[in-house]
């Protein structure tokens, strides 16, 4: 296959169980492509099989970036994964390799196809303390008392972004606009997986009856005895937290398929919303492989326009 520019880069969206990340890899067979995960929990080490972390196996030998790489006891930034993403892609080009972002956290996708540059404001330990008592939605009201603009724009459910955003505006005054640098360094084709609500909510159904029996909840008590908090469980959301009321013996079994089934497909139609805010992402079912294979190759090779004469 032809060499493509080196300094282009293909994104890869959708909601969670879309199939993102087998798409990932079939398109880096192609083009001799490297994937770097976006993903805001498989960064962390020992979350697996909550995460629906890609295996050794589905990988077919392809490399795989910024998974496994931070502790589940500390907090891993949005603006820390810019920084190491940056890195590995640098590296990915300088291999001559193609480098491929997939994943369905939005605000990491972000941070790379609009170069987000964050407000630097370090962390306020005695703040921090404080409103970590607090429930997200307290949290969520708090910073709407402070910044009503960036409560409109933030996910309420997540209290470590609540608790930065507090953090940067009670510094600040308020949360800065998230700004661009005037020119990214790549050229950058958004690929978005589209997914029929009926048939998503039966693959998350289906995929989370699957964790269970691969052994989720023996993962989420490992984590525990290994030092992570019940209540940094709750903040790593989702599989962790509904895992751990059961584990704590505050709902049933069934009660905890339930709730977390309902909270994954929320999750999915919040992910859903952000994406579809990008007007540049060129969306495909998971069955056009053909016709996304066919947007690829006019990215990476473009045909030159014929010469014509008046």
């Amino acid at each position: 296959m032809k060499k493509a520019f080196p300094q282009k880069i293909i994104v890869i969206v959708g909601p969670t169980s879309s199939g993102k990340s087998d798409l990932a890899v079939i398109v880096a067979q192609k083009i001799k492509g490297e994937i770097v995960s976006a993903d805001s929990r498989q960064v962390y080490k020992g979350m697996d099989i909550g995460t629906g972390k890609i295996t050794k196996k589905e990988m077919h030998g392809i490399p795989h970036h910024l998974i496994n790489v931070a502790s589940p006891k500390q907090k891993y930034s949005v603006a820390k994964y810019k920084r190491e993403a940056e890195k590995a892609i640098r590296s990915i080009v300088n291999r001559g390799n193609i480098p491929i972002v997939c994943g369905g956290t939005g605000f990491y996708i972000q941070a790379i196809v609009d170069d987000i540059v964050f407000p630097e404001v370090k962390s306020n330990s005695n703040l921090r303390k404080k409103l970590s008592k607090l429930s997200p939605e307290e949290l969520f009201l708090e910073l709407k008392k402070i910044d009503e603009n960036r409560a409109q724009k933030i996910d309420p459910h997540n209290p470590h972004r609540l608790i930065r955003a507090i953090e940067i505006a009670t510094e600040l005054g308020s949360v800065p606009p998230v700004k661009s640098k005037t020119q990214n360094n790549y050229e950058i084709l958004q690929i978005g997986i589209k997914t029929d609500d009926d048939i998503l909510k039966e693959r998350i159904h289906q995929r989370l009856l699957a964790r269970l029996r691969r052994g989720m909840t023996k993962e989420v008590k490992n984590l525990n005895e290994g030092g992570v908090s019940w209540k940094r469980m709750t903040e790593l959301g989702l599989e962790y937290k509904f895992v751990s009321s059961f584990l704590k013996s505050e709902i049933s079994k069934k009660e905890m398929v339930e709730q977390l089934n309902t909270a994954i497909w929320q999750y999915a139609k919040r992910q859903k919303t952000w994406f579809k805010k990008d007007k540049r992402i060129k969306w495909f079912s998971r069955e056009e492989k053909e016709k996304i294979e066919k947007e690829i190759e006019n990215f990476l090779f473009p045909k030159s326009p014929k010469n014509t004469t008046d």
